[in-house]
């Protein structure tokens, strides 16, 4: 039975397996996310704080992008989907982050939605077939290739450190604080 905590995020299993262990760590860190970014319109999500040209909209999107990245194209190999297939990621290494401004809302959490959904229907399918030690179809340049084991822990990494950014900024937006 998963525990929800009083953000409406489940809580990773205390004695589990560790695919079981991991996945609950990253579905954790992605609820934390989504609790960060719940009921902001497209103005909040927009929101910069002092220096930094990053808004919760932007780490929607980019999230989307790094799930997609991770678990669609790297670990089984599928051809990038719009938007990301058409961007020039050379010229513009952060669109991702900037573009969100001309998306609302609604689309931001839908796309990351999306794309989580995606992530973990792939997930399934390599745990099936290989458990954890599953190899990214595509590999690096240098020719290795991550376990799907590297790519979950990575992504629990990528979310806490967003997770961070995201804290800092909701609490400028509208002073909404919590871990």
């Amino acid at each position: 039975m998963t525990t929800i905590d009083e953000q409406g995020r489940p809580e990773p299993p205390v004695a589990a397996g560790e695919a079981a262990t991991l996945l609950g760590f990253l579905d954790y860190q992605r609820a934390t996310l989504e609790w960060k970014c719940a009921g902001l319109d497209a103005a909040a999500l927009g929101a910069k704080a002092a220096a930094s040209t990053l808004t919760l909209g932007g780490l929607l999107k980019h999230m989307a992008y790094v799930e997609d990245s991770w678990f669609s194209y790297t670990l089984h190999g599928q051809d990038r989907q719009p938007p990301w297939n058409a961007v020039d990621w050379k010229a513009e290494p952060d669109w991702e982050f900037h573009s969100a401004a001309g998306d609302s809302a609604g689309d931001l959490r839908a796309r990351w939605q999306d794309a989580v959904v995606r992530s973990r229907s792939l997930v399934a399918v390599s745990l099936a077939d290989g458990g954890m030690d599953s190899v990214a179809t595509r590999a690096w340049p240098d020719g290795g290739a991550p376990s799907l084991r590297w790519i979950v822990c990575h992504m629990i990494e990528e979310y806490a450190r967003h997770n961070g950014h995201a804290d800092f900024l909701r609490e400028s937006v509208d002073g909404s604080t919590g871990e």
